[in-house]
């Protein structure tokens, strides 16, 4: 396969773990995928941190161009006010992945890379469809499932041989309390 890797496409990274093995792919499809780490669900400044650190050495590794958008906790928690005693998978879900995904459009935009995608959907625990539906809404989302052909195991094997740091949780302050 030639590569054409003028071809840029954003990729919204939730974590290392999870988008380690989608650049990996989007880079053999002759993409050239730019990260943006873009995760004001996350629970405390610290959990960002780690996280981010974990997403640098990812990017290095593959050497692909990492964006980070600044930490604002608060932003997401107003744009799931009311919605905070919903169980894990449900609407508060949703919206905070539409937020993601709304923010990661407008930086395509703003970039002027035609089309965007997900990490997210690497996860047994995401529902692909639902978050393509999503992203199709948004923009050119490009609606790639990154579980097929084992892709949630290589992922793993890349996050584990980088040492990358490996959370227990979705990310935000409700999943930690119903995952712990």
């Amino acid at each position: 396969m030639v590569q054409n890797t003028s071809r840029k496409i954003l990729l919204h990274a939730c974590c290392a773990i999870c988008s380690g093995y989608p650049i990996s792919l989007l880079k053999e499809m002759g993409y050239s995928p730019v990260v943006y780490f873009c995760n004001p669900n996350l629970d405390t400044e610290e959990e960002f941190e780690r996280r981010l650190e974990a997403q640098k050495t990812l990017c290095e590794h593959f050497d692909v161009e990492l964006i980070v958008e600044e930490y604002n906790h608060n932003e997401y928690l107003k744009y799931v006010k009311g919605l905070e005693a919903e169980p894990e998978r449900g609407s508060r879900c949703d919206k905070c992945i539409e937020l993601r995904l709304i923010k990661t459009a407008q930086k395509a935009k703003e970039l002027s890379i035609e089309e965007f995608t997900t990490s997210l959907v690497i996860s047994p625990h995401k529902n692909f469809q639902k978050i393509s539906t999503i992203g199709a809404g948004l923009g050119k989302y490009l609606a790639l499932d990154f579980k097929k052909k084992d892709g949630f195991l290589k992922t793993n094997q890349i996050s584990k041989e980088l040492g990358l740091y490996r959370q227990n949780y979705c990310g935000c302050e409700f999943a930690r309390y119903y995952t712990r």
